[in-house]
């Protein structure tokens, strides 16, 4: 440890613990979604690196709001974690449970753990310093 860095609180690893466990779970599930027959093989390239790209994005997500401490990144995670549940109770209505929707109720309750982690106890004071 450099003489300036910090020491990571508890709940701010266990919110950055968490946020990555479910985005690797959210990774591992891509190749089990459905894919439209009506789909061409360029549109389904489009689609995966679109979910390569909301992968990286996420991973830069958790990483500065753990790591660099931004609070913004913080509430943008939120506010996916919230169109995420939307979107997955839109889903659960239309189509059912199935694996994959199973994997997002799973990682959206992971997600939200380590959300709520991130706002309680000794995490407080990291993102408002």
């Amino acid at each position: 440890m450099t003489r300036g860095e910090k020491i990571v609180p508890h709940n701010v690893l266990r919110f950055e613990i968490l946020l990555y466990v479910s985005l690797l779970m959210d990774a591992l599930s891509y190749p089990f979604r459905d894919i439209p027959d009506d789909m061409s093989s360029h549109e389904t390239m489009v689609m995966n690196l679109l979910g390569v790209a909301l992968i990286v994005l996420f991973f830069y997500l958790i990483w500065t709001a753990a790591r660099q401490r931004r609070n913004w990144a913080r509430w943008a995670l939120v506010i996916s974690l919230v169109l995420s549940i939307l979107t997955l109770a839109d889903v659960l209505s239309s189509q059912g449970w199935s694996f994959p929707s199973v994997i997002d109720v799973c990682s959206s309750a992971l997600t939200a753990w380590g959300l709520y982690a991130s706002f309680t106890g000794d995490a407080r004071g990291w993102f408002n310093a």
